[in-house]
């Protein structure tokens, strides 16, 4: 499961690149700052895609989740878009629990 939510933050790292020039062109925000921010919480998206091998990684993705949703206070489509990678975030988690789960019940039984 850890590869699937490696996508959904590479697949959020490219939409949250894509919504600086959004933001610049139609919010209005100067390129500077929403290059900055934009392109901080990409890299951060692409680390914490790497760093899904450790538990701390599967809890910075969560938190880049909220962080994907409230940038929807300067693109308001981000709320949108990032309600929708958070919802496939935490499906994901849920799904790697359930499957955990049963393999170890499975182990436990043979």
């Amino acid at each position: 499961m850890r590869s699937v939510l490696a996508a959904i933050l590479v697949f959020e790292a490219i939409i949250v690149g894509l919504a600086i020039p959004v933001a610049v062109s139609i919010e209005d925000v100067s390129g500077g700052r929403a290059g900055a921010v934009g392109g901080g919480i990409a890299v951060a998206c692409l680390i914490t895609a790497g760093l899904l091998r450790y538990p701390a990684g599967r809890v910075v993705g969560s938190v880049l989740q909220v962080v994907a949703i409230a940038l929807g206070v300067v693109v308001p489509l981000m709320f949108f878009l990032g309600a929708i990678f958070a919802v496939l975030w935490f499906v994901c988690l849920v799904l790697d629990r359930r499957i955990v789960a049963l393999r170890a019940d499975r182990d436990r039984t043979q």
